[in-house]
């Protein structure tokens, strides 16, 4: 899948290492921790995020398919060394994009309620805040934060 400046390909063997790299740098590690991510979850598709021929982070969605509940969910992260240059935005958008041609008329991004930058670029992108789920997540150093629950539907992709 092809962005305004990313490129969207699925993530194989061969990229674990770089993305394991990234995911290991402090600004990623505290929202994401240390886990490394997995290519045999079959609920789980996972993309690389490339810039200028570089993988610099990753994407990845999962869905419901029970028809009344319909949606899907996208995580990303990014390499700290680019942010702030809209690729997040990009490639949310991109995948987005790609989402709703597959069917879904509802999507969902739940970043963590403390995570300003986070929630800046996936509004860009048409994500409307829905309300904080307390104590959702338990982050790298084993506490509870919140996270925001936004989601987008279809008609609504800027």
């Amino acid at each position: 899948m092809q962005g305004n400046h990313v490129r969207l390909r699925e993530a194989t063997e061969a990229d674990l290492p770089r993305l394991g790299e990234i995911r290991a740098e402090p600004e990623v590690f505290a929202r994401w921790g240390g886990e490394p991510d997995d290519l045999t979850d079959d609920d789980l598709h996972l993309y690389v995020i490339e810039y200028e021929d570089r993988v610099v982070g990753a994407i990845q969605w999962s869905e419901e398919d029970d028809p009344d509940y319909r949606h899907a969910g996208i995580d990303i992260y990014l390499d700290p060394a680019v942010h702030g240059r809209g690729l997040g935005t990009d490639a949310v958008r991109t995948l987005a994009a790609h989402l709703i041609a597959r069917g879904h008329h509802r999507l969902v991004i739940d970043p963590a309620a403390d995570n300003e930058a986070a929630i800046r670029c996936y509004a860009k992108v048409g994500f409307r805040p829905v309300g904080i789920m307390r104590r959702y997540e338990r982050g790298p150093d084993g506490t509870w934060h919140d996270g925001l629950l936004m989601d987008l539907l279809a008609d609504e992709l800027t």
